[in-house]
Parts: C-alpha cells; structure tokens; sequence
C-alpha cells in the first residue's frame, strides 16, 4: 500500500518560502514520475510541479520560476520549495506517484496559506 507523509505548510505572508517534504512508503520509487498538485476551496486540483525519473522538471506556468521541485531517489523523499509566494498560491498541497500498478496515488496534503 503506498503512504504518503507530507510536512512543511503553514502561514506565511505574501513573498515569503515555505519548503514542502513528501515521504513516500510502500512502493518502488525511482522508476516513476512524481508531482505535487494543489486543490483551493472551490477550485479543481491542479498539477503544479512534476519530476520524472532522469529529474526533468515540469512546472505550471503560474509557478514558473518561484517554485522548485527535487527529490531524492535513496531517501524516498519528494520536496517543493516555494518561494515569493502570493495569496492565489494559497491552496491543499498533495504529493503524487503517477502510474504504479496503473493508477495515480495522492497524499492527504499540507495546507499552504499565504495571508498577511
């Protein structure tokens, strides 16, 4: 069973960084392609950030240059930093492994608030 254990939101005012974590368990990771998505109240889920396994990077353009997407193959371990954050970035944070055994799996999330 795949296990998501995701840290490192929390309130943070308009410009500031936060730096999100992702432990991922219960599966074989380095084969596949993770990302993190976000989910705002009202809104649908949207990927922001993906890796795949040579580490290419894809981000959502509104993201573009402020968010940064690693991760680390022996430590099971998926990261976001997110700098100059604005209020539109305020949003449910989940990690995500595409495709293992066929099917897409999402954390519970980080809640991300940018407020001042």
């Amino acid at each position: 069973q795949v296990r998501f254990v995701e840290s490192g939101g929390g309130l943070v005012q308009p410009g500031g960084s936060l730096r999100l974590s992702c432990r991922v368990s219960g599966t074989i990771f380095r084969p596949y392609t993770l990302g993190w998505y976000r989910q705002a109240p009202g809104k649908q889920r949207e990927l922001v950030a993906r890796i795949d396994s040579n580490h290419n990077t894809t981000y959502v353009d509104s993201v573009k240059g402020r968010f940064f997407i690693s991760r680390d193959n022996i430590r099971y371990g998926l990261y976001l930093q997110m700098n100059g954050l604005r209020p539109e970035d305020t949003a449910l944070y989940m990690c995500n492994i595409e495709g293992y055994r066929g099917r897409d799996y999402w954390g519970q999330g980080t809640q991300v608030t940018v407020s001042s």
